[in-house]
């Protein structure tokens, strides 16, 4: 008696083949062939090195201790960060940063490496252009994505129209960003609070933003991965304020005005187009958990930065003069502003397979089968 046997259809095998044959070599057949990531110095992986004028830079000791190479790369952290760390949950190397792929020409190069992804990602940035003003000089949202607009024609060149669309349809578009507008208007030389009201401000933030995601769905992106605004009024330079280290309430406020303003965005965003689909992670909510509940996940210290020098070891960025923690895995921070790597992986998996109460509609895991 035969018995039967989980074979796929012959149709699948054919595509299957036919698949690997033409794209194999270029990842075009894996269910995310690529990651595009946008956002601030969170995910930055070393654009800024390339910006001469930028004081926003972490290619100095001590970060990058924890890095598989031991040495600093660009990244605001000890080791890996985030969007590290959800590139290898998809599959998926590191991105590169756009900068190191641009000749002193400021021509694209034909490197493959624009088809499993790249970063854009700017220590400093911010949605509007000017965030940057403490930093001197960052990529701002706006220019982010323009840089990508000449990857996408560059993908076009490669792959031809339709290949280029059914790539980048089903890769991902990671944006994290936001911090640096909130931090820039609550600076009190702000330029930015002498023309708007808090809540005016959000509001340019999430209409400009709008235009920036409409930009790319023109250009080919269909999967969004959102982060929100983290509970940035508790990072060790906000806190270090408080002869007691309590967090900065009024930024945390606007932080989460400007997530509801954000969210709301996606929704309208979602129904003008069919074929958009995203992941929103309430990243305010993650952050929020891990310093009410420390000990859940191993950590002592959720005040004090591991790197730094001063008060809460945030008077002063991480440089080779600082001093660093001999444990990062149990302090939240890094430095003034940025996680550790272990907080960074936290984050990520949250990004990635979180429940609905903190990642919605869907999380990334649900979103690459979509």
């Amino acid at each position: 008696m035969a018995t039967s046997m989980n074979i796929p259809p012959l149709s699948f095998i054919t595509s299957s083949f036919l698949c690997v044959l033409l794209f194999g070599a270029r990842g075009l057949c894996e269910p995310v062939p690529g990651m595009y990531v946008f956002g601030d110095s969170l995910v930055d992986v070393g654009n800024n090195n390339y910006l001469p004028l930028s004081l926003a830079k972490a290619n100095l000791p001590h970060n990058g201790v924890d890095f598989p190479t031991g040495k600093a790369t660009g990244r605001f952290s000890n080791g890996r960060n985030a969007a590290d760390f959800l590139a290898e949950k998809v599959g998926l190397p590191s991105a590169p940063p756009f900068l190191s792929l641009v000749s002193r020409f400021k021509k694209l190069s034909s490197s493959n490496a624009t088809v499993t992804g790249v970063s854009f990602a700017s220590g400093g940035a911010g949605i509007l252009d000017g965030t940057d003003e403490l930093y001197r000089q960052s990529i701002p949202l706006t220019k982010q994505v323009g840089y990508y607009s000449l990857v996408h024609e560059q993908l076009v060149q490669q792959l031809d129209s339709d290949e280029a669309q059914a790539h980048l349809s089903k890769s991902l578009f990671v944006v994290v960003i936001g911090s640096n507008d909130l931090f820039n208007y609550f600076n009190k030389n702000s330029k930015a609070s002498k023309e708007y009201t808090p809540q005016q401000f959000v509001d340019l933030m999430v209409s400009t933003l709008k235009g920036l995601l409409k930009r790319l769905y023109e250009l080919g992106a269909h999967k969004f991965v959102i982060s929100g605004v983290g509970v940035i009024g508790c990072c060790p330079v906000q806190r270090k304020h408080s002869a007691t280290g309590d967090c900065n309430e009024e930024i945390n406020t606007w932080s989460m005005k400007y997530n509801d303003g954000l969210k709301s965005l996606l929704q309208e965003f979602m129904t003008e187009s069919s074929d958009i689909h995203y992941s929103y992670c309430e990243t305010y909510d993650v952050m929020n958990n891990l310093i009410q509940h420390p000990e859940t996940y191993e950590f002592t210290e959720i005040k004090e930065a591991c790197c730094g020098r001063g008060t809460l070891k945030a008077e002063f960025p991480c440089t080779p003069i600082s001093t660093y923690c001999s444990n990062r895995k149990n302090h939240l921070f890094w430095d003034l502003y940025h996680p550790t790597e272990h907080t960074s992986s936290l984050f990520a998996d949250s990004i990635y397979s979180g429940p609905q109460q903190t990642t919605f509609p869907m999380n990334v895991e649900q979103l690459v089968n979509v």
